[in-house]
């Protein structure tokens, strides 16, 4: 069961959200605010899902999930919204949002956006299942002695879904929300190698088309466009964390192994070392051309290695 935070100024669409989220069974209202300055993070204990109007009167959304980020909240944000100003849903998927649900309320299109956050929730759980389990039966295998007779008990899935998370984890990006995106493009990745296909030459958007697809089972034309823009802006969300992290490794230590290791293999080295004077100097954005391709590809080759 999913906790839901609602930040809404309008009583009557905080009303309709509240029905659909009672009738679809897929969790409960636990709070409710007209504003964002409203809402502290002590409001937001075991919350999972916060729904949050873009427009209000005092704190928007955006400012509000400055807020609540800064105070430590690390769950998810779903924008609610008729703003059509690509500059604004743009900062506001960079700020963290995991999609959109436009205005004016569609109930079937609540639900099933509401359905498909559940299940990227319910996959991070699965992920961290298999990664506490493994970290267990690592355990295990060094306290006791090994049987070489003995096959392993993993599946070359287990072992990919593993090292990407061990990759997650150096690259500082393991608790971005395009991470559970990410290891299953390189599930994806592996299946089609195994079948003889190349990959790395499918275009991006068709990419994680196929991954929804896979995940969801089929979606109509706009619901799919949505959530492909939703992954595409996840994904590229934790890839410049990783460009940020490996360069903030490089200005630290310039002989870090993680830096020296994954820079020049994930990103184009100029990029790196032209991020790394704007974090010497301060600045908070880049301007810094990164490839989305590269990363996925190196990323697999290492995962595999």
């Amino acid at each position: 069961m999913i906790r839901f935070f609602l930040i809404e100024d309008d009583a009557v669409i905080r009303r309709m959200l509240e029905r659909i989220i009672q009738d679809s069974g897929l969790g409960e209202i636990v709070g409710q605010a007209s504003d964002g300055n409203q809402v502290s993070i002590d409001q937001l204990y075991g919350v999972d899902v916060v729904l949050i109007d873009l427009l209000m009167p005092e704190l928007d959304g955006i400012q509000t999930i400055k807020k609540l980020q800064a105070e430590g909240f690390a769950g998810r944000f779903i924008m609610v919204s008729q703003v059509e100003n690509k500059e604004m849903i743009g900062e506001a998927y960079l700020q963290g949002i995991d999609t959109f649900i436009q205005k004016p309320i569609n109930r079937l299109e609540v639900m099933s956006v509401l359905r498909r956050v559940a299940d990227y929730l319910s996959l991070e759980a699965s992920l961290l299942s298999i990664r506490k389990s493994l970290q267990i039966l690592d355990i295990k295998g060094k306290q006791e002695p090994a049987d070489q007779g003995q096959k392993s008990s993993f599946t070359e899935q287990d072992h990919l879904t593993q090292k990407a998370q061990q990759l997650l984890l150096q690259l500082g990006i393991a608790s971005e929300a395009g991470a559970p995106d990410l290891v299953l493009i390189m599930q994806w990745f592996a299946q089609e190698e195994r079948r003889g296909d190349q990959p790395r030459d499918i275009q991006l958007k068709e990419l994680y088309a196929q991954i929804l697809l896979k995940l969801h089972g089929n979606l109509d034309e706009q619901s799919m466009g949505k959530e492909v823009r939703a992954m595409e802006q996840r994904i590229r969300r934790m890839v410049l964390q990783a460009f940020s992290h490996l360069s903030s490794l490089g200005l630290t230590d310039y002989a870090n192994p993680t830096f020296e290791h994954f820079a020049p293999r994930l990103f184009d080295f100029q990029e790196i070392r032209q991020r790394m004077q704007e974090l010497e100097a301060g600045e908070k954005t880049s301007k810094c051309r990164i490839s989305v391709r590269k990363f996925l590809s190196v990323f697999f080759m290492e995962a595999k290695a």
